[in-house]
Formats: structure tokens, sequence, C-alpha cells
């Protein structure tokens, strides 16, 4: 790794944190004056780390350094050791240091108090600039600290929970939540992975088929279904399976890793339990809801993840065409470019937003302070959002290397691994069918008189805005054509569910965007004008182009 460390990349003037506009003017409207302080001071160095040896560490890791699994020892033993590099061992050390999970769960040392998740997934922006890839184990870390700080027993939480959230002062656990068999994939109910009560212990048998963070996980949250439980996802059990007891295998063995398109820096594996010692978490008969819980924060994270690198396809898209020339000027001089430059930056402005709205309302319910209401609210906001950052992480990316033309499809730039990383956001919890189910299932709980409510108080708090009577008439005939989806029988809802989604999103991203730049400035307004424009289609053909007369201003925060 020193020769990689040591190369003219590394740019102490890069800094993925100081130019972000927009996050800063989330932040200091999120967060209290205490936790905002503290962010100012310590989101600085990580978007400067993140810009120079994280991002080196992550090319290395890429291109010569993938994490590979050493099988068996020399005498034969199966020891299913997963090695990784040293860069990416210092980036686990960097990254969990700074309190990106700790922080949720246990006091911040100079507050004397909990962060929040706000404050995380900021920190999980700046770093997905850089390794979407390594923040796939953040969230499994993340969503393994939910699980046993919300449902574990004193037992079970004091023994694994300081480790999974530690920041330094004791052992890291990173954690892990294996969910998908062979024969089940997105149908969890299908799984057949036994728990088998053993002299009062319980033991688990059978396979995960892909578990990511594979032999780097401390501990991994397991569904499992003990003997004499019902089938389907009703019958499944939340257990806690440390990866070693007593400085042992406890009963895993990895039997491969996966060879991923993309995502290289995370270990994914077919996993073997052949009597695992695990520990219930929560209510034997409640597992599958406890993932699900888990699953929705993960899917938070696949939406911050997607905007990192949509941020950074959009950073080097920008530096690449002002410091390239074509036909005796920079591409930035061209109308083209500046369309498509400030299309893209309007676009990540708006779900920048939209995703950091969702978190502020995520926090609430977390903390237990959101009413039934919001939480039925987050559960559709997490799946649109979801769906639609993950989809545009990829067309950025796409755009990036076309913007560079033939140098974006060269892997010594970066944009080939922002497309191979990107591409896996739309699969990983949950592809847009698997989304689009989940606006059905949220019908049956009355989300269409909760989302009703709540665009109209978006539309009441944006009456200054130059876009209320254009958002009213959309969101008219959006809300009259869920009405119709909810009536429409299943096999029809099936079929309309991502039209529909699609259609909601374009309302959401456009109410909160306007609602942001009525609370700022010029520049957040001109950005609302760019985007609403482009996702209503209202701009008239041969008349004013904003993207190119503005293209300063639209560039100047990103």
């Amino acid at each position: 790794m020193t020769r990689v460390l040591t190369e003219e990349r590394l740019d102490t003037k890069r800094n993925f944190f100081e130019g972000n506009e927009t996050l800063k003017k989330l932040l200091k409207e999120k967060l209290d004056d205490a936790l905002y302080e503290f962010a100012g001071g310590e989101l600085p160095e990580l978007g400067r780390a993140a810009a120079n040896e994280i991002d080196e560490r992550a090319r290395h890791t890429d291109r010569e350094g993938a994490p590979s699994l050493e099988k068996y020892d020399r005498f034969g033993n199966d020891q299913s050791k997963v090695w990784v590099n040293e860069g990416y061992a210092e980036t686990v050390r960097q990254v969990y240091g700074s309190g990106i999970v700790g922080y949720v769960h246990e006091p911040i040392p100079p507050l004397g108090r909990k962060g929040n998740y706000l404050y995380s997934f900021a920190q999980g922006f700046l770093v997905s600039h850089a390794e979407a890839g390594f923040y796939c184990p953040v969230t499994l870390t993340m969503a393994t600290a939910y699980l046993l700080d919300h449902y574990a027993d004193d037992s079970v939480k004091s023994r694994f929970l300081p480790h999974v959230c530690s920041t330094g002062d004791l052992p890291l656990y990173e954690g892990a939540t294996f969910l998908t068999e062979r024969q089940g994939g997105s149908d969890v109910g299908a799984n057949v992975v036994k728990a088998v009560l053993e002299n009062g212990e319980y033991r688990l048998y059978g396979e995960k088929y892909f578990a990511s963070n594979a032999g780097m996980a401390g501990v991994v949250m397991v569904l499992a279904r003990m003997e004499g439980a019902p089938s389907g996802s009703k019958g499944l059990t939340l257990f806690a399976v440390p990866w070693r007891e007593n400085g042992e295998l406890n009963g895993v063995k990895i039997r491969r890793l996966k060879d991923k398109l993309g995502v290289r820096a995370v270990p994914s594996g077919e996993v073997e339990f052949d009597g695992a010692k695990a520990y219930v978490v929560g209510d034997p008969a409640r597992g599958i809801n406890y993932m699900l819980e888990a699953l929705n924060l993960s899917r938070i994270c696949n939406a911050v993840a997607s905007i990192g690198i949509m941020r950074r396809a959009l950073l080097e898209s920008k530096d690449y065409a002002e410091k390239r020339e074509a036909f005796g000027a920079p591409l930035t001089q061209y109308p083209m470019v500046k369309d498509s430059l400030g299309k893209m930056a309007a676009t990540l402005h708006a779900e920048t937003v939209s995703v950091f709205e969702l978190i502020a309302l995520y926090d609430k319910v977390t903390d237990g302070s959101a009413s039934r209401e919001e939480g039925l609210l987050v559960r559709l906001l997490i799946a649109l959002l979801k769906k639609e950052t993950a989809e545009n992480a990829i067309h950025f990316s796409h755009e990036a290397i076309e913007m560079h033309g033939g140098n974006g499809y060269i892997e010594d730039f970066v944009t080939p691994r922002l497309l191979r990383d990107a591409q896996v956001l739309t699969v990983w919890e949950g592809t847009a069918n698997i989304l689009a189910l989940e606006l059905i299932r949220l019908l049956k709980n009355g989300i269409d008189d909760i989302f009703v409510k709540w665009v109209e108080a978006q539309l009441e708090a944006i009456q200054a805005s130059s876009w209320h009577t254009e958002l009213e008439k959309q969101a008219g005939r959006i809300l009259k054509e869920l009405r119709q989806f909810k009536q429409m029988p299943t096999d029809l809802q099936t079929f309309e569910a991502k039209h529909m989604m699609k259609e909601m999103t374009k309302l959401t991203e456009c109410l909160l965007t306007a609602g942001f730049a009525v609370r700022h400035g010029e520049r957040e307004r001109m950005l609302c004008d760019v985007f609403c424009e482009e996702v209503w289609g209202v701009r008239e053909f041969g008349g004013e182009m904003r993207t190119v007369d503005g293209f300063g201003e639209l560039m100047s925060g990103v």
C-alpha cells in the first residue's frame, strides 16, 4: 500500500465535504447547535480523508487487493479466514473510529450524549464518494447495532453491542445480516436454516447463499426456523451468532467468496452453519419483523451510497470538463455540456435534500417520538427514494463516462468503478419490483390517506414558490391515480405499481426541493427550477436555457 498512497493523485486540498453547500445547509437546518458544531469539526477531516487516502485504498482494493478466502490452514484445517489488504484494514479503523456506527448508540465523548442517524448518514455520504463497497459492511454493522440495541436482552446486548459500536476503545465486531438462501432469494419465507435446541443452547444448521461481510463480521444476525415453528416468514426467529467462540470458529464455514461485478471491497460468500451456537434476539415469533426494520435502515444506507456515487460522478465530470479542451475551448464553454452538468447538479441537489429530509423523520421513528402515521410515511419514502436514487446512481455514472469520452472507459479513471459499484444498488435491499410490492402492502395500512395529508402540508409550506401552482396541479392528478390504484385488482396493481411509485417520487422530490428553496437562497431556487422543469417537461422548446445562463451559480456549491 505504501506505493499506492505516495502517488501524485493524493491532494490534501481535495475534500468531499468543503464544497458541498447543500449538505452543509441541511446539517445546519436539521442538527441541534451542539451536534452541528461537533459535526463541523469532524466532517471536514472525513471529507479530506475520503477524497485522498480512503479513495486511493479503494482503488487498490478494486484493482489489485480484493478480499480473498484462505480456506485452510497449513495443517489442512478449515479456518474460513478472509484476507483483506493493509489499506482496507486501515480504512476500517479510520471510518469506524469516526463513530459512524458507535455514536448512534453510545455517547459522543466531547458532548456526553449520543449522536443520531442524520450525522451518521452525513459521514456515510462522504465515505460513499470514495468507497461504496466499504459502506456495505458499515451498513450491515449499523443494522446489527440497531437490532441488538432495540431487541436483544441485557445479556446478549452487553456481550455484543459495545464491540459493534467500538470506536477503538474495544475490539471491533463488525456486523452482518444473513437473509438470502439459494431457494428463496427475496422470498425470505422460504428459508430453511434450522435452529435446534441442544443441551439448553440453540445451534444453527444450514446455509446462507449470499452473505456479505462474510469472515469480517464478529457477530452475525441470522433468521432461522426453530423446530416446530410454522412455515413461511412468521416462523422465523432472529439469532445473534458470534463468528468465533472461545477463539475458535463457531460452527461456521465459508464455502467460497462470490466473484462480483463491482463493490469488490466487501467479501460476499456462501456460508454454512454446522452447529453454530446462536442467541435468540427478542420475541422468537417476531424475527421477520425485526429484520424488516433493519432492512429499512439498510435501504436508507443504500440511498445514501447512491447519492454519494452521484456526487462523485458529477465532481469527476465537472473537473474533467473544465480541463479538457475540444475544438479550441474547454468543454464547459459548450451549451450541451453545461446543460448536462446543470441537470445533474439539480437532480443531485433534489435527491440529497429528499434523502436527508427522510433521515430527519427516520430519527423521530427510531427515538420513539414519531406518530404511527409518520412511521408508515417513512416506510413509503424509503421505498420511493431507495428505488430512485439507485437508478440515478447508474445514470450519473453513465453520464460521467460519456463526459470523459474514451477515457471514461479506462480503469485509470474512477468512472468504470463508479458504474460497477452503482449497478448493485438497484439489487441490494430489494429490487424495484420488491419495493413496488411495499407500496401495495402499505395501502392496506392507509398510506394513501397519509400521503394525501402529507402532500397537502407540503403544498401549504411552498405557497411562496413559483412552482406552487404546477405542483398543486400535478398533485391533484397523481393523488387521483393513487386512489384509482388502491381499487385495482391485485394483478393490475402489481402491473402498475412501478409507474405509481415513479409518479409519487417525482411529486415528493419536487415538493421537498421547492420547500428547501423557499427556506434558502437564489441558488436553491435555481436548482429547484431546473429540476422541476426537467421532471414535468414544461420547458418551452427554444425557450430559456436555465442550465446555460445560470451555469456558474448552479455549479458553485457542488
